[in-house]
């Protein structure tokens, strides 16, 4: 079994940046790829960007393409996520997921352990 944990997100203003990182325990990390998921109230959970199990591979929304960076450290057992240019539609809470085989992929469903969460609010 693993476990995530995000931290990082908070209230800022628009155009702001905040650094959102998920620890993971529990299993081997560095098996896995990783990806950040969003959910606004009353919308379905969304894709923002993915990161392959060494790092070398990343896959990004458009919507968030140019602002936002995925990163992982294996040796620290975390994923990162950079996001930069804020702006209120980011407005979301930010889950990380990893995914135990296969290619980083956009989809909910392909993910198979996921962290509780951690909240964004840009202010206009």
């Amino acid at each position: 079994q693993v476990q995530l944990v995000e931290s990082g997100g908070g209230l800022v203003q628009a155009g702001g940046s905040l650094r959102l990182s998920c620890a993971a325990s529990g299993r081997t990390f560095s098996n896995y790829a990783a990806g950040w998921f969003r959910q606004a109230p009353g919308t379905e959970r969304q894709f923002v960007a993915a990161i392959s199990w060494s790092g070398a591979s990343t896959y990004y929304a458009d919507s968030v393409k140019g602002r936002f960076t995925i990163s992982r450290d294996n040796a620290k057992n975390t994923v990162y996520l950079e996001v930069n240019s804020l702006k209120p539609e980011d407005t979301a809470v930010y889950y990380c997921a990893l995914r135990q085989r296969g290619r980083i992929t956009p989809l909910v469903r392909d993910y198979d352990y996921w962290g509780q969460g951690t909240q964004v609010t840009v202010s206009s």
